[in-house]
């Protein structure tokens, strides 16, 4: 029997990142996208965010292309966001996303990393965490590259 571990910490932003993730209903959207990974095969360990962003950490099912988890992810719940009536302001996803692998011994700090979004977003802003954690991957920050 194959064994396949393949965490990945994800982030994805709101259109132009503007602030339209009402946090009264953060829960409701967290939910429906914990749908989505198990729809996929997939384990979400932990789902977090504030009003213009989210981060996942998932176990990605072999059989399943992250470029397909990701596509059904925005596509299903910013039509979701958009019929419910939950988040009248929410024009969608930004058409960018952030995708970084994980290994098992970091996988409960980055949980603590998502978990603790709120108070981390008292003293920086989301340009500056993607930036750093763009930039911590070893990738190069391209600012443009924000949608």
């Amino acid at each position: 029997m194959s064994r396949v571990l393949s965490l990945h910490h994800i982030v994805i932003n709101t259109k132009n990142r503007h602030m339209t993730i009402s946090m009264e209903h953060c829960e409701e959207l967290y939910r429906f996208i914990t749908a989505i990974v198990k729809r996929n095969n997939s384990r979400l360990y932990r789902i977090g965010g504030i009003e213009n962003h989210i981060h996942i950490l998932v176990n990605l099912n072999p059989t399943v292309t992250l470029s397909h988890l990701l596509w059904d992810i925005k596509r299903s719940s910013s039509d979701w966001m958009k019929k419910s009536g939950l988040f009248p302001q929410f024009e969608g996803w930004g058409k960018e996303y952030a995708a970084f692998s994980v290994s098992q011994s970091h996988q409960e700090a980055v949980i603590d990393y998502i978990k603790n979004q709120i108070q981390h977003h008292k003293g920086a802003s989301f340009e500056q965490e993607y930036q750093r954690i763009v930039e911590r991957n070893g990738m190069e920050w391209i600012p443009d590259l924000l949608t």
